[in-house]
């Protein structure tokens, strides 16, 4: 019975809880950067590289010999380089996409903390710190009024 008596204290505490939300999270979040990437913002940059498929470009190192087929056929032997290259693109691209999302995040989330922006709901204990340290210095202040 012991180590059920673990796993439920682990699963009641949050840790298996939160695992799950960001794992949840973090596919669903894969899936929009993913659609963001290939529906639009690769379009046009595949108009502006004419239509060139990276993946194909490779180098010989050996040509194919025979037919392909028979008995004594030999494969080429190549070095492809071109799929290398367009992983490369893409993930420059996609660190990029989620660079400007979380750089759009932060902004909102620095709104929603700033306990002077009246515009945007400012979370409880976001608020209540702004309250204490504003008393904190009103205390100081007094003080120092009371030392001169």
């Amino acid at each position: 019975m012991g180590i059920f008596k673990e796993f439920k204290e682990f699963a009641v505490k949050g840790n298996m809880v939160d695992m799950a939300v960001g794992i949840i999270i973090g596919t669903a979040f894969n899936n929009v950067v993913n659609v963001l990437v290939k529906q639009i913002i690769m379009p046009p940059l595949g108009m502006m590289t004419n239509g060139i498929n990276f993946s194909d470009k490779e180098v010989v190192l050996k040509e194919a010999i025979g037919v392909e087929g028979s008995e004594n056929y030999v494969e080429k032997v190549s070095i492809g380089y071109g799929l290398l290259i367009e992983t490369f693109i893409d993930f420059i691209i996609i660190g990029f996409v989620v660079f400007i999302i979380v750089k759009l995040m932060n902004r909102f989330r620095n709104k929603a903390q700033d306990p002077k922006n009246k515009e945007v709901v400012t979370p409880k204990d976001i608020e209540l710190l702004a309250n204490l340290n504003d008393l904190m210095e009103e205390q100081n202040r007094i003080l120092k009024e009371r030392n001169l």
